[in-house]
């Protein structure tokens, strides 16, 4: 069978590329930075297409297809690009049907069934049909971002599958092409869509009927029980979850199920997971909607990340069971009934959805938070889904632990209890070779065959599991599989090196190729050191590719929610600094195409919260802008907006002159023109330093002399507040007073240097952190709470500072220290409001609030919306970033982007909103946004609590 090369010369890149474009109307796109964000998925693995591309609809992706195959080139379907097996990577052209064949073309609610195009996402078909109280019945982790096509092409299953069945168990019917251009509709009693199928399946009845479909999560190597005449010969069945390697798939027709009306959920507690496994065989005879199983090692790992998580019933083991019904007493009675049947007394009801979700979100986000062990090592995909007939999962796991500690391999193992597939990321150092990869997998193929398993049971063979096939199966099947591949795709060109004729397991890994490297500004103390190791936190599993806008679930990726393309997105960034880093197609961390995939990063800091992985694009931007213009000039926003506090300061002394000069429109142009900044946005009026106050000289203290009390608080007033807000940290002060606090305000300047770590200029961010330890230090050691008032300079106090000095142990006492207005007044500082001291009563305020996106990311939101819900307050709340994200939204190139991004929360909140509405945000930025594009003016809480204090005062 032919092989088919990893990667093709650029000449030949480069010809197919204009091929492409010619003979369709989608983009297309050969740059070596658009290569490396598609040269992996969520494998291990890393292969370099020649070309992407984007079909506009059928006739196009037809079109794509008949372009390489003249050209003798493979092809491969990507979908959300959330395959962990390897499954949406490989040579020639990569066919992204997401961006564009996204549309749910049909539903027949009396049929229940939809027609859709494969780039449809499952959440967005979901939505279509939950108000006729249907659903389509498979539902994986990665529901917001996985498409139609992707979960056809693996067979995907989640949760509900045992209730609802696989993917290949909820499809009518399939719009197909093969590897040779022949189209097809495949469905019931469709073998003879393809010459000589029907005749090699009645010459192997035995041996399908034998080896096949002996389980639910038998997905492993082609699914051939279908194809039997007793099972209808359904063509379309039987091509679910053969990866792409015999058709391409144009659109489907799904079936839709009924969602029960009443739904309960319930949580078993067992000695350890092994026993909680041997509980499901008693489970089953009751039809639950979900059995998942997980153990303390996971619930642990995210209590971690997270915070707390939902309590518990005793246990080192769980079972979350999700049952149904017609009625909520027919759900309690079957609940009831499943209770006695499963083998603990240990368990109790969620009755509240959101701890439900809660609950469920453990599970969802397993994928990402197990991508690191408990030690903080890298785990890894490999051994990600294998399943065993549920009645062998007690034993197979307990033989499972004796394996990975023969191996010396930790993991955090969870899944699909009711249809025994397990999921584990594998602590197996991979950083020099594939070498104890191989050993283990070779091994663990053996364990799971020996207990009647499948090496998949949802996600696919792909690249890291098709070598390792003769371990379930014999040679005759085998040798079926070549037969059959060659009957729909005779040339190897449907995502060669998968299923037949597999590449070997160690094959293409990416991280034994990217060396160490070391960071030269933040020092990336949770990854060792070593920023390879940072930038490879990013599993792939796509979270920053959901909608979290609509679903109101995170604030990431801004600006993919804005472009929808994945240059914009957490993951297609980090795969270009993982390829710079590896060095193989951008040329190290300084290329121009780094520099183009970050640029439109916000640095917005919400992928260091939102992604289970922990991946942190701020950071990495910082280091590679520091690294690239190091002893270099750089653009002009770096010393205009990066320098900012600078000048505030240097303003500061002739505030009204400069307002002055500034007044009229065209000089204001010409000097945000000269500054680098998009002449559309506009200059704050600048005011008397809030320091230079008599209000704050008298309240100035020396820490020295202080002697910490439960009522003492220093008040740190950033550079911005200071020089253009100077009545917010007079109402902070003012409110703390109010609440029987005594407030220091600090004497001189304490600036932490955010806008130099937003522009990269490290080495000047850490000369200003110095100096504010030196201000802020003394009062942080003696115990004294410091209390903030912008919250992207808290996060720099309570995040960055750290990072950039590890070794100052000043640092450590002020990021312990730093706490929010909301925070003090909520008792989460160690000095708490006097007693009896209230919110003022706000019931009477409706309000559009935008959480900033730094403490949003670091310091969380919850204090505020506790205080603003204890005081009756009416609250909309923004679920992304403002848009313009500091120095980010001023530079020239980013307006129309910071717009759009400002239109997916914050835009539609504010016109949405009553009349009478108040706008709270405590940034600087948002309320420069909302001032600069709606003409609203914002307020900081501070301001809204004092004002309401006068007034009840008078």
């Amino acid at each position: 069978m032919t092989r088919v090369t990893t990667t093709a010369p650029s000449t030949a890149s480069t010809e197919l590329a204009a091929a492409l474009d010619r003979a369709i109307d989608g983009e297309v796109d050969a740059s070596p930075r658009r290569r490396a964000e598609y040269s992996t998925d969520a494998s291990n693995y890393r292969i370099v297409p020649a070309v992407v591309a984007y079909p506009r609809d059928a006739d196009d992706l037809l079109a794509a297809l008949e372009t390489a195959r003249a050209a003798g080139v493979a092809t491969t379907m990507r979908g959300g690009g959330t395959s962990v097996a390897g499954n949406a990577i490989g040579p020639g052209v990569v066919l992204d049907l997401s961006r564009h064949m996204n549309r749910i073309l049909d539903v027949d609610l009396e049929a229940k069934t939809a027609r859709v195009q494969p780039g449809v996402i499952l959440s967005e078909l979901q939505k279509r049909v939950a108000s006729a109280g249907l659903r389509f019945g498979p539902d994986p982790s990665t529901s917001t971002r996985a498409t139609l096509g992707g979960m056809i092409g693996n067979n995907a299953c989640g949760p509900h599958a045992v209730a609802f069945g696989r993917t290949a168990d909820n499809v009518v019917s399939l719009e197909a092409v093969d590897g040779i251009g022949r189209r097809f509709t495949a469905g019931v009693r469709g073998v003879g869509a393809v010459p000589g199928l029907e005749e090699l399946v009645t010459a192997n009845l035995a041996l399908i009927r034998q080896e096949f479909g002996r389980f639910s999560r038998q997905v492993s190597g082609y699914s051939l029980e279908h194809l039997l005449p007793e099972l209808g010969g359904d063509l379309a069945r039987f091509l679910v979850g053969s990866e792409g390697t015999l058709a391409t798939i144009l659109e489907a027709t799904v079936r839709l199920v009924d969602v029960p009306p009443a739904r309960l959920t319930a949580a078993f507690g067992y000695a350890d997971m092994p026993a909680a496994a041997d509980a499901v065989v008693g489970i089953l005879p009751h039809r639950p909607q979900a059995v998942e199983g997980l153990d303390a090692r996971l619930v642990a790992r995210v209590a971690g990340a997270t915070g707390p998580v939902p309590d518990l019933p005793e246990g080192a083991g769980w079972l979350f069971v999700e049952v149904g019904g017609e009625t909520e007493d027919e759900a309690r009675a079957t609940l009831a009934a499943l209770a006695a049947d499963a083998g603990t007394s240990a368990w109790r009801e969620v009755a509240d959805p959101r701890e439900a979700a809660r609950l469920w979100a453990i599970r969802a986000d397993g994928a990402g938070l197990s991508g690191r062990t408990p030690e903080n090592d890298e785990a890894w995909p490999g051994w990600e889904d294998a399943a065993v007939p549920p009645e062998r999962l007690g034993a197979y796991l307990r033989d499972f632990d004796a394996l990975m500690e023969r191996h010396g391999v930790v993991g955090q193992p969870f899944g699909h209890f009711g249809d025994g597939c397990i999921h584990v990321r594998l602590g197996i150092p991979l950083q020099e070779s594939g070498e104890p990869l191989r050993a283990f997998m070779t091994d663990a193929a053996a364990l799971v065959a020996s207990h009647g398993g499948s090496l998949s049971g949802e996600h696919g063979d792909g690249r890291a599991r098709s070598e390792l096939l003769p371990a379930m199966y014999s040679g005759e099947a085998i040798d079926l599989f070549r037969q059959v591949k060659h009957l729909f795709d005779p040339e190897n060109v449907l995502n060669p090196g998968v299923m037949v004729d597999p590449d070997p397991l160690d094959a293409h890994l990416r991280r034994p190729a990217a060396p160490r490297t070391p960071g030269e500004g933040f020092t990336f103390p949770h990854d060792h050191g070593d920023m390879a190791e940072a930038v490879h936190r990013c599993t792939g599993v796509g979270k920053c590719r959901a909608d979290a806008i609509g679903s109101g679930s995170g604030f990431m990726c801004p600006s993919y929610q804005a472009t929808g393309d994945e240059k914009d997105v957490t993951r297609g960034r980090a795969r270009v600094l993982q390829d710079a880093i590896n060095g193989t197609l951008i040329g190290g961390l300084t290329a121009p195409e780094v520099r183009e995939s970050l640029d439109l990063c916000l640095s917005c800091k919400a992928c260091s919260a939102d992604c289970p992985s922990g991946v942190d694009m701020a950071a990495y931007k910082s280091e590679v802008l520091h690294r690239t213009y190091k002893g270099r000039l750089r653009p002009a926003t770096h010393y205009s907006i990066g320098w900012l506090p600078r000048w505030l300061k240097v303003i500061g002394l002739v505030p009204s002159v400069v307002n002055a000069v500034l007044r009229p429109a065209w000089i204001q142009r010409i000097a945000v023109s000269i500054a680098g900044m998009d002449t559309r946005r506009t200059l704050p009026r600048f005011a008397k330093p809030f320091r230079a106050t008599e209000f704050a000289k008298e309240r100035r203290g020396d820490a020295a002399r202080a002697v910490p009390k439960n009522s003492r608080v220093v008040l740190w007033a950033d550079s911005f507040t200071d020089g253009i807000d100077p009545q917010i940290p007079t109402a902070v002060v003012e409110v703390l007073e109010d609440a029987g606090l005594d407030v220091v305000v600090v004497a001189g300047d304490a600036c932490c240097g955010v806008t130099w770590i937003s522009t990269g200029q490290l080495d000047g961010a850490k000369h200003h952190l110095e100096h504010l330890l030196g201000v802020l230090g003394p009062w942080a050691v003696n115990g004294v709470p410091i209390v903030g008032v912008e919250p992207s300079c808290m996060a720099v106090l309570r995040g960055d500072l750290v990072d950039l000095l590890p070794e100052d142990p000043r640092a450590a006492a002020v990021a312990r220290g730093t706490y929010t207005l909301a925070e003090v007044l909520t008792g989460r500082s160690p000095v708490k409001p006097r007693e009896g001291w209230r919110m003022p009563d706000l019931s009477d305020v409706t309000a559009v609030v935008q959480p900033h996106c730094h403490q949003y990311s670091v310091m969380g939101y919850a204090a505020d919306r506790e205080l603003l819900a204890r005081a009756g307050a009416t609250v909309t709340e923004t679920s992304g970033c403002c848009g313009l994200a500091g120095n980010w939204g001023t530079e020239k190139g980013h307006y129309e982007t910071s717009v759009k991004v400002a239109e997916n929360s914050l835009l539609p909140a504010l016109r949405e909103a009553p009349e009478g509405s108040i706008y709270l945000a405590d940034g600087v930025s948002c309320r420069t946004q909302a001032d600069d594009l709606a003409d609203v003016q914002g307020r900081h809480l501070a301001e809204l609590i004092m004002e309401r204090r006068r007034a009840a005062s008078r």
